[in-house]
């Protein structure tokens, strides 16, 4: 199989970010939701000796946890649009020594691999950010061989995110996300019309469920929301989308909450989309 991609995306950003405030914050969010990656991997059917795609892999968090699914007879081809994500995860396979990771920069709308070419691919909160999502779909359904499974985590409804006890610039903050990322000609809730679109590209959808998490202060998952939310917030001030006085209310308010040893907060609504290629 070609391990080339015949495209040039350096300079390319995601809406939230390369930086290294953005790759630890990835870093923590795979902590954080590595158990559910890995419980759909299972479903999916990915095994020690296949070629899976991890599509849109970031800086490869999830990468490496594949690559150790695949072993030493299997690989992992990791493609993601940003330069700097994949220069990242170059120099971690070469720290490692790993030896069955291949990582590129590539277009998934446009994705230049070889036909029936891979076991699985995967994909994990990158179709809220793509503009053509259906473009994407239908060029990974081209590179599964039949049988093959894609299996797909994303938001479904972002701005079910809750919290107890309520605070009214939460609320402004969520709808601000969720503008900001159609402004970028993204769509948030993407997971609703994962199911009619891997319909449309061949894939028989064999797999749905909701993924929703509640979190306490203290605790891994409520650190997620923080850990984002504090990154973000100034592109949202930069964008108008909200003033530095929401910023600062957010922040007292959040940590007002933390210190609550009955406060809660429910994730947005996640959606597992697993469809196989007939």
């Amino acid at each position: 199989m070609s391990e080339s991609l015949p495209v040039d995306l350096e300079g390319q950003e995601y809406v939230l970010g390369t930086n290294d405030e953005e790759l630890a914050r990835l870093g923590f969010q795979h902590q954080v939701w590595g158990e559910i990656a890995s419980r759909t991997w299972e479903r999916a059917g990915f095994s020690p000796g296949h070629t899976l795609l991890d599509a849109g892999c970031g800086p490869g968090y999830s990468t490496f946890g594949l690559a150790r699914l695949a072993g030493a007879e299997g690989k992992v081809v990791a493609v993601d649009k940003s330069q700097r994500f994949i220069t990242y995860l170059n120099s971690q396979i070469k720290a490692r020594g790993v030896e069955n990771i291949s990582a590129q920069v590539g277009d998934l709308e446009n994705l230049h691999l070889p036909p029936s070419s891979v076991d699985g691919a995967y994909a994990r909160w990158v179709f809220c950010f793509l503009e053509r999502p259906q473009a994407a779909i239908s060029e990974i359904a081209k590179t599964l061989q039949t049988g093959a499974a894609f299996a797909i985590q994303d938001y479904s409804n972002y701005r079910a995110f809750d919290i107890y006890p309520d605070s009214a610039v939460f609320n402004k903050v969520y709808e601000a996300v969720w503008e900001s990322w159609k402004i970028h000609g993204s769509y948030a809730d993407i997971g609703r019309r994962l199911p009619e679109m891997m319909s449309s590209c061949g894939l028989e959808v064999t797999h749905i469920e909701p993924i929703i998490r509640i979190a306490r202060p203290g605790s891994a998952l409520w650190k997620w929301p923080e850990t984002f939310f504090i990154s973000y917030m100034p592109t949202l001030v930069e964008m108008g989308l909200i003033t530095e006085e929401d910023r600062e209310e957010f922040i007292f308010d959040w940590r007002k909450r933390s210190q609550n040893p009955n406060a809660v907060f429910t994730t947005p609504v996640n959606v597992e989309v697993i469809g196989i290629k007939r």
